[in-house]
């Protein structure tokens, strides 16, 4: 049976608190809460999460999701309950009496949403648990999880086919990011290779600035980055694990709140970090890809890569962490050729057969052409997944076009240089011979009586090495692991080496950039004080709840809040993200830091608050002050209980006979006339 429109908007507006769906949520709403099969690929910060709590209020029973992290599902859960939603979480970081509070919730059917781990999935209780509790769907989050081929992959995850079967329910399966191959795998394993009704919504994240620069003192590149972003919340990817901590102790040293994360700590130091960043403002987490996927803090400012990742899809992911609250975020993404050889080496060196590989460098490929663009990134990076877009003008090549030159002949002579050389040798030995330095090893092997010696002196050894960098990024030379990653021509390089096409080359990549990036200023500096000062009554309401801030109110609440000054809890309830449970509870709190004083409000007219209902329930209020004491000021005083005149502004009637229905005899004859001369004037 199709839900109710209005109800879905009313849920909407009173326990998530905004006023509309993001573009495509609402489609997705519709399918879920119908009971359809559902594929959704969403952009990371696209509103994933409340495709499936909104329908779960909407369905009877219970919704089971299964999500990948402890630490997302309990953030989940808390912002579920504090919106005042019957959520909970079976996870082995669950005290008992977390845990007998979901069972006795279970139990009389009051639970609305079961957070399960996939490994629960293994126990034949949990399954036996599932069949007596009135699942009604499944819910699968980071859907691309049961991936075989993907670096995410959960074994857990194939289990979960076999539950939709024995549960015979609808499942509805999110996911950031999933390639055709990555759709397919996923519609076979958890749809038994029926085709879901499937939503494929748009991947730009407008608010998400893109930038990369070459590699030129990477740790001094972070630094400024994070110099220029104090004190916002940021993550710094890494490859290996031990950088991960030197740059954490680099950027403590800097002054920066900030620690390290990776797969080698133990579990409890790395759930003592996630906390930490769940909870503290501006904390920089220094981590490896294991930190991440399932990171739910929505007000994440920026993103930097030490580090060139793996993909393009591995990129698009992790970025996408920054942002989610739509407000504007950063990216900083550093690499060289160093970065390029390594991947370039995971791959050859895995164990994928040669398909797999082949896909692998076609990804890598993609991420090196976005690295080296000559145009805007994000036309690019969303040309990869198949959109097309406009210059957007929030990147760095678009905020500074690159200066380019004819890079043609340039690129002639390396190769000619690694093709005269047998292609063994690395770009250190070939800039030697192209820029005529005769080191020991140059002159041993004779290389300084080749034809190509000496003949790139018109660039310098820094130009040549931003030259055979972007030889790699553009996949003309790739590093032979068989040969000790020496560069090897490929065949996409002989066109260029025959003199039957041209190539353009990026000028501006040779040239050392120390300037410190621009701050983007959530709020105007004259705003700013008032932004700061509702973050810190945040602070204080998450430390006394011993939440997140973000559970609270997330920043793009607070920039709503501070751009648009509402004075009154009607005000109020109109910006989006409060909803009327987080109303009741923080409202005037918020109130008294935007004007100074807080506003009283009876908690039945704040079911009202920034609704049409709220102007007629004033107006009767008035009417009733009015004709207390009845027309001439002499009667016994006289007035209605606010849950009667709660029931007249919600029932609206329209005639005498029906406003009687609701008034007894003295209060009809008191209140009658001037009430439906209020409530006429609304219809």
């Amino acid at each position: 049976m199709p839900r109710d429109p209005a109800s879905a908007d009313a849920l909407l507006r009173d326990v998530f608190g905004f006023d509309a769906f993001r573009p495509g949520q609402g489609e997705i709403v519709d399918a879920v809460a119908d009971g359809q099969n559902v594929l959704a690929i969403m952009p990371t910060g696209g509103g994933k999460s409340l495709c499936f709590q909104l329908p779960a209020l909407l369905r009877p029973g219970v919704t089971v999701v299964i999500s990948p992290l402890i630490a997302l599902m309990r953030d989940q859960v808390r912002g579920l309950r504090e919106a005042g939603v019957a959520a909970g979480a079976l996870t082995s970081g669950n005290t008992e009496d977390e845990t007998n509070a979901v069972w006795d919730q279970l139990h009389d059917g009051t639970l609305k949403l079961l957070y399960l781990a996939p490994e629960r999935l293994a126990s034949g209780g949990t399954q036996r648990m599932l069949s007596q509790a009135g699942v009604s769907l499944i819910a699968v989050d980071e859907a691309h999880c049961v991936s075989q081929w993907g670096h995410d992959f959960r074994p857990d995850y194939l289990r979960i086919g076999e539950l939709r079967r024995a549960l015979d329910v609808p499942l509805a399966a999110f996911t950031a990011t999933a390639d055709a191959e990555t759709q397919q795998e996923i519609v076979t394993r958890l749809f038994e290779g029926q085709p879901p009704q499937t939503f494929l919504r748009g991947f730009d994240r407008p608010n998400i600035h893109l930038a990369f620069a070459a590699k030129n003192n990477p740790r001094s590149q972070i630094l400024n980055f994070a110099a220029a972003r104090k004190g916002q919340s940021g993550i710094v990817y890494c490859g290996t694990r031990a950088k991960t901590e030197t740059l954490a102790r680099a950027l403590a040293e800097a002054g920066h709140p900030a620690c390290a994360y990776h797969g080698g700590m133990e579990a409890d130091a790395r759930r003592h970090v996630e906390e930490r960043f769940a909870t503290e403002d501006g904390l920089i987490v220094v981590a490896t890809v294991a930190f991440g996927m399932g990171v739910d803090k929505p007000d994440i400012r920026w993103v930097a890569h030490a580090d060139l990742p793996k993909s393009i899809e591995s990129y698009y992911q992790e970025i996408g962490r920054a942002g989610r609250d739509g407000a504007p975020a950063e990216t900083l993404t550093l690499y060289g050729p160093d970065d390029i050889r390594l991947r370039r080496s995971q791959i050859d060196e895995g164990l994928a057969p040669a398909d797999r590989q082949a896909a692998d460098h076609g990804r890598l490929n993609a991420l090196l052409g976005l690295a080296e663009a000559l145009g805007c990134r994000r036309q690019q990076l969303l040309g990869y997944f198949g959109e097309t877009h406009e210059p957007c003008g929030n990147c760095d090549l678009c905020d500074t076009p690159p200066q380019t030159f004819d890079g043609t002949l340039a690129v002639r002579k390396a190769l000619s240089a690694a093709l005269r050389t047998g292609e063994s040798f690395g770009a250190g030995h070939l800039i030697d011979i192209l820029t005529g330095t005769a080191t020991d090893k140059v002159k041993a092997r004779n290389h300084d009586a080749l034809p190509t010696f000496a003949v790139g002196k018109d660039l310098t050894r820094h130009e040549w090495q931003a030259v055979f960098r972007q030889m790699m990024g553009r996949d003309l030379m790739r590093p032979d692991a068989t040969r000790h990653g020496a560069l090897v021509m490929t065949e996409a390089a002989r066109p260029l080496l025959r003199g039957e096409d041209s190539i353009t080359l990026r000028r501006d990549t040779m040239k050392a950039a120390e300037r410190r990036p621009a701050v983007k200023m959530m709020v105007s500096e004259e705003d700013a004080p008032l932004l700061s000062a509702l973050k810190a009554k945040r602070r204080a309401l998450a430390e006394a709840a011993r939440v997140p801030a973000y559970v609270i109110f997330p920043d793009r609440t607070l920039i709503e809040m501070t751009e648009a000054r509402p004075a009154t809890l009607d005000d109020m309830a109109r910006i989006n993200g409060v909803g009327a449970k987080k109303l009741e509870r923080y409202g005037a709190e918020f109130l008294s830091v935007l004007t100074g004083a807080a506003e009283e409000m009876h908690p039945t007219r704040r079911r009202f608050a920034g609704k049409p209902g709220g102007a007629v329930y004033d107006r009767l209020m008035q009417a009733q002050a009015e004709l207390c004491r009845g027309e001439d000021g002499t009667e016994k005083p006289l007035s209605c209980p606010a849950s009667l005149l709660a029931r007249i502004v919600e029932r609206r009637p329209d005639s005498a006979d029906r406003l009687a229905q609701l008034l007894d005899d003295r209060r009809m004859d008191r209140f009658g006339a001037a009430f439906l001369e209020v409530l006429q004037s609304e219809v």
